[in-house]
């Protein structure tokens, strides 16, 4: 191709570009200078329509209790190491969480994704909230202007706490037990909230291959099995998978055994430490969640 040619398909390019943001609304996108190809934090940052504020706060609340540990206050990454969701794709192209409810079930697990069972209006919430700080950016993929988020999440009734606790918790967990002095052991009030929200959620101490496959210890957090075998052996251990197919327990011996499944052959009888907690996520409200941590921040 000839260089005046060249040049001429690229000039047409640039106006329809140039064009196609007007009509968006948006000014041109202009790369940085003095780089090769420009910084993505020159850009303007992507702009939307204003979401439904009461949706944007829940969204907020729930984000702060299933998402912030992996991915932080301010969307960049947390402490366990999530990916920075300002500078995602998926996020970018996302719309109302149609792209981020496959993640937010399961679909990257292999990437460390743990599933989280959240309802789909649940999963829309977090997505307005996520699409109204990424509109607030200086630029696309910078972080939102001001100091980094700070979540308070203190902000319940501790007594009306303490009610809830004493209905549905009290049977397994005790104020002067297993739980004294946690509001102290755990000052900060939103890893107490993450601890006991996200205790029943799947890939936090629920079922699945654990990393110390092998040992046959077992916590007081771990699922475990019984397995009734037709010749009428049993097998007892701590549960490390269980599919359709096939179940894999590991003895108090430490030797993990695998046998295969067909329909109810063998028996297999699963005890669920954290079986009341997934029960919950289901039925508790916001306003659960905030009473039972203010109550038990108050157990110094």
């Amino acid at each position: 191709m000839k260089a005046g040619a060249r040049a001429a398909i690229c000039a047409v390019w640039t106006l329809a570009i140039a064009a196609s943001s007007q009509i968006a609304g948006q000014a041109p996108a202009t790369p940085a200078q003095g780089g090769r190809g420009g910084n993505v934090t020159s850009f303007p940052a992507q702009q939307r329509a204003a979401g439904d504020p009461a949706e944007i706060a829940r969204g907020n609340t729930v984000y702060g209790i299933e998402c912030r540990s992996c991915h932080g206050g301010d969307l960049r990454g947390g402490d366990i190491g999530g990916p920075d969701l300002l500078r995602s794709d998926v996020v970018l192209a996302d719309q109302h969480g149609e792209l981020l409810q496959p993640i937010i079930a399961g679909a990257r697990q292999a990437q460390g994704m743990p599933a989280i069972k959240l309802p789909s209006e649940d999963v829309k919430a977090v997505a307005a909230y996520i699409h109204s700080i990424v509109a607030t950016a200086r630029g696309q993929g910078a972080p939102p202007p001001g100091p980094p988020v700070v979540l308070n999440v203190l902000v319940g009734d501790p007594k009306a706490g303490e009610a809830y606790f004493a209905t549905k918790c009290s049977a397994c967990h005790s104020a002067t037990g297993d739980l004294a002095g946690i509001g102290t052991r755990m000052p900060e009030a939103t890893d107490l909230q993450i601890s006991w929200v996200a205790a029943g959620q799947t890939g936090r101490g629920g079922r699945g291959r654990r990393g110390g496959a092998g040992r046959g210890d077992v916590s007081r957090r771990d699922p475990t099995a019984t397995v009734l075998l037709p010749s009428g052996q049993k097998l007892e251990g701590r549960l490390d998978r269980i599919d359709d197919f096939f179940v894999t327990i590991t003895p108090p011996d430490g030797s993990p055994r695998t046998l295969r499944r067909d329909g109810d052959v063998p028996k297999v009888e699963i005890h669920d430490p954290l079986e009341a907690h997934r029960n919950l996520l289901a039925v508790y409200t916001d306003k659960d969640i905030h009473d039972v941590t203010a109550y038990l921040a108050t157990l110094k």
